[in-house]
């Protein structure tokens, strides 16, 4: 693939830019923040009536004439200002799945309900005793003539208070290897017996437990074989670890830190970037951003020829979030006491951002699998090493 630098969605920016300024309200990132909750319906429906989230699909599912380019470039802008769309891009990872492995009755009850705005999906996998082990599950799915009766509880089902439905991987035979006896469904939210409660997490993003108490759904909602979950599961979180999904960033923090360093001055009247010791770190975050970036082309190239990024996507995610911890600690001893001002306190550097993003990649190591799932993924798929467990 060809590294060379060029911004590929230089042509949309304009147009991007003049589509969030007339569209996007300042309040909605406040709103984020204070709620935790990372998806705002308003924005939301305003991405589906314009055909931004429709771009890149077929127009037998309900897709636009949109420039896939033109959409990016606006998710792009909208993460440089601090709005975020997780619930999109949870709903965009499964309706991709849905792309693979789903029939052609999925793809169209599906696939159009969530281009225009009329769908949200959430992911049902981890569990309480489980975590990243998401093959343990033990939420059950019981078969009822033409129906399957779910009961269990997930954790960290992350903007399920805006979502129309859960993706729940449930367990469909007991008596059988754990990957082998799974299956997954596509619950309703407004389904009998299920329930939600928020958790409030580290970072400051609202997260959910949610409880399936004999919620029963048609088999027309389960997604792939019975007891074939596992392979299910496996292009899902492809697409939930591939840099290409949807979504934004936020922005860098390095540039930032940088724009910051250059005015701050100290005691005897030189800049914080006057200092060598400072530069240096500034730089190698930089260095940092740079690989991650290229991961994500890497990824993104991938996905552009058809294919699944199964071990490039966990490279991304493992390299992005340990380097996002690593530069979070390293701007907080740049900055000193200053930095860790929260975003509602006078005179925070760069409006509380630096706290913020050391909070959010705590648990950045986290969300999607943990490293150590990442780096034995990498180890046996990509190293051939034999597994550790």
């Amino acid at each position: 693939m060809d590294f060379r630098e060029f911004d590929e969605l230089a042509s949309h920016r304009e147009a991007a830019c003049a589509w969030v300024e007339a569209h996007v309200r300042p309040e909605w990132v406040e709103e984020q923040r204070r709620s935790g909750t990372h998806q705002t319906a308003e924005l939301h429906t305003l991405l589906a009536r314009d055909g931004i989230l429709a771009a890149d699909w077929a127009p037998e599912y309900g897709g636009s004439g949109v420039d896939p380019g033109f959409a990016r470039a606006v998710f792009d802008e909208l993460g440089r200002r601090g709005l975020a769309s997780d619930g999109w891009s949870t709903t965009s990872m499964v309706l991709r799945t849905i792309e693979h492995v789903g029939t052609e009755e999925h793809k169209r009850e599906y696939i159009p309900a969530a281009l225009r705005g009329d769908a949200l999906i959430a992911l049902g996998y981890s569990e309480p005793d489980s975590g990243s082990d998401v093959a343990a599950a033990k939420t059950t799915a019981v078969r009822d003539g033409d129906e399957w009766v779910i009961n269990g509880q997930k954790m960290f089902t992350s903007t399920a208070q805006l979502c129309s439905h859960v993706f729940v991987l449930a367990r469909t035979s007991p008596a059988v290897p754990k990957q082998k006896g799974l299956s997954m469904f596509l619950v309703p939210t407004d389904s009998a017996g299920y329930d939600i409660q928020p958790i409030h997490t580290l970072g400051g993003q609202r997260t959910n437990a949610t409880f399936y108490a004999d919620v029963r759904v048609p088999d027309s909602a389960r997604l792939g074989g019975v007891d074939g979950g596992w392979g299910v599961m496996h292009v899902a979180l492809v697409h939930e670890r591939s840099a290409s999904s949807p979504g934004s960033d936020g922005g860098s923090l390095v540039r930032d830190l940088a724009a910051w360093a250059r005015t701050a001055r100290r005691p005897d009247g030189t800049t914080v970037l006057d200092d060598p010791l400072a530069a240096e770190r500034i730089g190698r975050m930089a260095v940092d951003e740079e690989v991650t970036r290229l991961l994500a082309l890497r990824d993104r190239w991938r996905v552009q020829k058809g294919d699944l990024p199964g071990v490039e996507g966990s490279m991304w995610k493992l390299f992005a979030t340990e380097a996002a911890q690593r530069h979070s600690s390293d701007i907080l001893d740049i900055l000193g006491p200053e930095g860790v001002l929260a975003p509602d306190a006078a005179g925070a550097p760069a409006n509380g951002r630096f706290e913020e993003g050391f909070r959010a990649a705590v648990v950045g190591t986290i969300y999607g699998g943990t490293s150590e799932i990442l780096r034995e993924i990498i180890a046996e798929r990509h190293l051939k090493l034999p597994r550790n467990r």
